[in-house]
């Protein structure tokens, strides 16, 4: 009877360290665990730089981009950015000789400047500058002061006009119209260039020009100025489109250092998916844009931008799309004019997302 005792003894205790959680092991010292659960083994938590957003949230941006644009599409796309974001910075320039020196010595990471000239500064800087997106199409036409003697390119031939953006898609572009309608540009036309598109504007109203090349948003603030006597005596995308040479006309790309976009490339996407919401913006709610176009000072009246947004051709194009349209306007620049892109077409690495 006694080894039995001894042996329920035993088993009692057993059970008693059984229930208070106490496990031996053989393999090791013994565990506690609850009394209730077994333990569950606990996950190594990796630290994170940055805590989680929560699900269906955008990141927020705390780095700011510095951002250059001309006065007039470009940067009237830009807008609702200008006044929502509070992080960004804008730098605001009449001519586009204004922006690309801070471009490239870094003082600016972004910048909106003509199409034409994108390919120039990625071959002036070696490979250094990626262009983001298209921004602006088609924009450009001449304008004729209290006349009509102008009805088409061949109509140009022994005429002076005023125009600003030698160098830029304004000059290429109008040159390559020239020549496809069998004029000389350098013989048969004058061609008086003024720093900015506003000086141009000026000369139509004191009367010292008749012809005008003007983008909009200036056809629309001459005008304002000149009344019914100013008239679109040719719109340049028109006559692009006419040549159907496979091409688009492109007036204005946003472009990048790339060093920026190398380092950056959440903040580059970022910046890109608010700038399209920000020319949708733009393009939807031309009242309260232009409301804001006048107070940022890209145009002084309200009344006029209001007038001319739906004319300005503003748009946000990325990825194989922004490829598709540059590269065949580009293409076509190079085989009339090599130096308006700067000698040569750019190589793989130009296009943002290509």
């Amino acid at each position: 009877m006694k080894p039995l005792k001894t042996l329920a003894l035993m088993l009692a205790l057993a059970l008693t360290l059984t229930a208070c959680g106490v496990i031996s092991s053989d393999d090791g010292p013994t565990e506690v665990v609850g009394a209730s659960q077994p333990a569950e083994p606990q996950e190594t938590v990796q630290p994170e730089e940055t805590a989680p957003q929560p699900a269906g949230k955008d990141p927020i941006q705390t780095e700011p981009v510095r951002v250059g644009a001309l006065k007039g599409p470009t940067a009237m796309g830009l807008v609702r950015m200008m006044s929502d974001d509070g992080v960004n910075s804008y730098t605001l320039a009449g001519s586009a000789d204004e922006l690309t020196p801070k471009l490239i010595k870094g003082e600016l990471d972004i910048a909106c400047v003509p199409a034409n000239l994108a390919a120039v500064l990625y071959n002036k800087t070696e490979g250094q500058i990626v262009t983001l997106a298209v921004n602006t199409l088609g924009v450009l036409y001449i304008v004729e002061n209290g006349g009509e003697a102008v009805q088409s390119m061949a109509d140009l031939k022994g005429k002076t006009l005023v125009a600003a953006g030698k160098g830029s898609t304004p000059e290429f572009g109008l040159r390559y119209l020239l020549e496809q309608s069998g004029l000389d540009p350098d013989k048969d036309v004058t061609v008086d260039w003024k720093s900015e598109h506003a000086e141009c504007v000026a000369a139509l109203a004191a009367g010292t020009a008749d012809l005008a090349l003007l983008p909009q948003p200036f056809v629309t603030v001459a005008q304002g100025k000149l009344g019914n006597g100013l008239r679109v005596a040719l719109d340049l995308t028109a006559e692009w489109d006419a040549l159907d040479n496979g091409s688009a006309m492109i007036t204005g790309v946003a472009v990048a250092r790339r060093d920026f976009v190398e380092q950056n490339p959440e903040l580059v996407d970022m910046f890109l998916k608010e700038y399209a919401v920000s020319v949708a913006w733009v393009n939807e709610n031309p009242a309260e844009a232009a409301e804001l176009v006048a107070a940022n000072g890209i145009i002084e009246s309200a009344a006029i931008a209001e007038k001319a947004l739906p004319h300005c051709n503003i748009v946000c194009l990325t990825g194989q799309e922004m490829f598709e349209k540059l590269s065949g306007y580009l293409q076509v620049l190079a085989a009339a004019a090599p130096e308006s892109v700067g000698g040569a077409l750019p190589r793989d690495g130009f296009f943002y997302g290509v």
